[in-house]
């Protein structure tokens, strides 16, 4: 072995370099740190579903609207006349459990109506065009018999708004091959007059057609009245994947529904 010999000052100089080694790495590492700190503290997560059907992303709160996150500042808003009225004779039970929380509680709607704008398709002929309107707003209307909803004309005054568009593919979680979705549902948060305020926004693939179309605007609906989660039963219109023979809104769904809304959270307060 050649090189010159360890004397007291090489030494202290070999331990110099190794410190500075140290510590670089160490910055590195805290700095990468404090990114995912921080990107989690600005609510920037994703939520992937089970099923590939939809998928739900919970998108940045804007800096305007700072929810309060407290448990004391969520409390439940009074029951629409419409859920407080809903009686399950048959006691089929619920899927509630597997309603997903968000960071502001339950995502409820507390003032009604709730307005639904359905765009008009402008790349399929007029009459293709509001076949699809008419279907997408049946699907609505039914859920309507158990919230107060309202069909409007102009997109800047929807609560829930409903595009025929296809969704980003989804990467499976064990490939890295896209695959294709049926719909996929957002939503957002915003202030209004200093009231934290919510608004969702639906997409439906073109591929989805006739039964198929009515079964995803209803499943994905549900979603947007708040049911932030699936159920693990093919006869619910929330069931997590579709069916060949799609589901009516059933009695579990509306079970769920009225659970959801019986729950305290931080909008509309």
């Amino acid at each position: 072995m050649s090189g010159k010999p360890l004397t007291t000052k090489n030494i202290l100089r070999l331990i110099t370099v190794l410190a500075l080694a140290i510590g670089t790495g160490l910055l590195v590492i805290f700095t990468n740190f404090q990114s995912n700190a921080s990107q989690a503290q600005n609510g920037i997560l994703t939520q992937t579903p089970k099923d590939a059907s939809d998928f739900r992303k919970i998108p940045p709160l804007p800096p305007s609207s700072s929810p309060p996150l407290s448990p004391t500042s969520q409390k439940p808003h009074p029951l629409p006349p419409t859920l407080v009225q809903w009686k399950d004779s048959t006691n089929s039970g619920d899927y509630f459990s597997e309603v997903k929380l968000t960071e502001v509680g339950y995502l409820v709607w507390s003032q009604f109506p709730v307005n639904v704008y359905v765009e008009t398709p402008k790349i399929i002929s007029s009459e293709q065009a509001q076949a699809w309107v008419n279907t997408v707003v049946q699907a609505v209307q039914e859920w309507s018999v158990y919230l107060p909803l309202e069909v409007v004309k102009k997109p800047e005054v929807a609560n829930i708004t409903i595009v025929r568009k296809a969704p980003p593919l989804q990467k499976s979680p064990n490939s890295n091959i896209p695959r294709a979705r049926s719909a996929l549902t957002t939503y957002e948060f915003y202030t209004n007059n200093k009231v934290l305020s919510h608004r969702f926004t639906i997409l439906l693939s073109p591929s989805q057609t006739g039964n198929y179309l009515t079964a995803a605007a209803r499943h994905e609906f549900g979603h947007a009245l708040g049911i932030w989660g699936h159920s693990p039963i093919q006869s619910d219109a929330l069931y997590f994947s579709q069916v060949r023979n799609p589901p009516p809104i059933s009695a579990r769904d509306v079970n769920t529904l009225k659970r959801v809304y019986e729950q305290p959270t931080s909008l509309g307060w």
